[in-house]
């Protein structure tokens, strides 16, 4: 290299990184609403958040959760406002003789004592759907049975929820011999025929407890609503049973529960606080799907004569009393029975919306 190298380097001319133009404007601070968008993070969620907005976009399910809603308003509204009550018997006046031209009137037909009133300009308000054959309003009638059906569907599957939830959990959380004894009792119950003990558990518990039920302030309700309350807490909470033994059993491996256990903390709280809270979404799922099967099993045992009590109307006991004048009135069978399908299609869809929302599994 020639000796005047260096020197040659020394006096070049450097170039100054920061020689660029510099435009102040594009410093300009920040308003109170760019520092708002910088700061806002986004916003916290949580399991239960995730499955409502899955379900929400479920069309389907949603439109299925407004019939439901639309059916239990109106069974609980419309009774307040209807003239007719579902156990009054049109025609009938004390002193004075049973007038049975009100007995299996058509849709919006009236009485001879009716068209009368109307002839002189009294507004009566029609009958929807006819009488019966004892001359009851048949929509009040409906609307009951629709009250009673899910009544029964709602309060049963809560039955079962808890019995299955504390029987599962407590032999899924215990294991060893308590797991091996309890799961043997739900495996005699499942070797039962379902239909055959239902009936004859119907009977004897309407039998053993009719007098004792009819004493009590439980008689409105009835020794038949009853006995099917007692056969679901003894029969249907199986299945779910052996679904949170199932989640408990996987779930107590987790490491959480260790560290919960080593600090001391009881089995009283390690279930409610870390186990069942992760079993949450198949209680949910669970329960939906039982409250279709609970209203249609009391529908079934209502048509066979073993759910609520005379004069209280169910849509099955309305079905098996139209058998009998399904050719004169169809209108009778067919309108609790569709009744019955619309809520019983609508909650299954229901349900199967909720697990699609729910099962961490099924998540997309």
């Amino acid at each position: 290299m020639p000796k005047n190298s260096t020197h040659d380097i020394d006096t070049m001319p450097k170039k100054n990184p920061l020689s660029f133009q510099i435009d102040l404007k594009d410093f300009d601070l920040a308003t109170s609403e760019e520092k708002a968008l910088q700061d806002r993070m986004r916003e916290s969620t949580t399991f239960l958040k995730d499955g409502l907005k899955r379900l929400w976009r479920n069309k389907i399910a949603m439109a299925c959760f407004f019939i439901i809603v639309a059916i239990v308003l109106l069974v609980t509204i419309v009774p307040i406002f209807y003239p007719y009550s579902y156990d009054q018997q049109l025609g009938i006046t004390p002193g004075q003789p049973i007038d049975s031209s009100y007995n299996n009137l058509k849709p919006f037909e009236f009485g001879e004592t009716e068209k009368q009133r109307i002839a002189q300009g009294e507004k009566i308000f029609p009958h929807i759907f006819g009488t019966d054959n004892h001359g009851r309003d048949y929509f009040i009638r409906i609307i009951y049975g629709t009250r009673i059906s899910l009544m029964v569907g709602f309060f049963a599957s809560i039955i079962v929820l808890i019995i299955g939830v504390v029987y599962g959990s407590v032999a899924g959380y215990l294991g060893g011999k308590v797991d091996l004894l309890l799961m043997r009792i739900v495996d005699i119950i499942y070797s039962l025929p379902d239909m055959l003990m239902i009936i004859l558990l119907s009977v004897v518990l309407k039998i053993a407890f009719g007098n004792v039920i009819d004493n009590s302030p439980l008689s409105k309700l009835g020794s038949g609503m009853i006995s099917i309350f007692i056969v679901f807490a003894l029969l249907y909470w199986v299945g779910m049973a052996r679904l949170i033994r199932g989640q408990i059993l996987s779930i107590k491996q987790q490491e959480f529960v260790l560290a919960a256990k080593s600090i001391g903390a009881s089995s009283y709280r390690i279930i409610t606080k870390h186990l069942l809270p992760n079993c949450i979404s198949v209680i949910i799922i669970s329960t939906a799907l039982q409250i279709p099967s609970a209203i249609f099993t009391e529908s079934f045992l209502s048509f066979l004569g073993l759910g609520v009590s005379i004069p209280m109307p169910s849509l099955g006991s309305l079905a098996s009393e139209a058998l009998a004048s399904v050719y004169s009135y169809p209108h009778r069978l067919i309108i609790p029975a569709v009744v019955i399908c619309l809520i019983v299609l609508s909650l299954n869809l229901l349900g199967d919306g909720l697990r699609d929302a729910f099962d961490p599994k099924l998540k997309k």
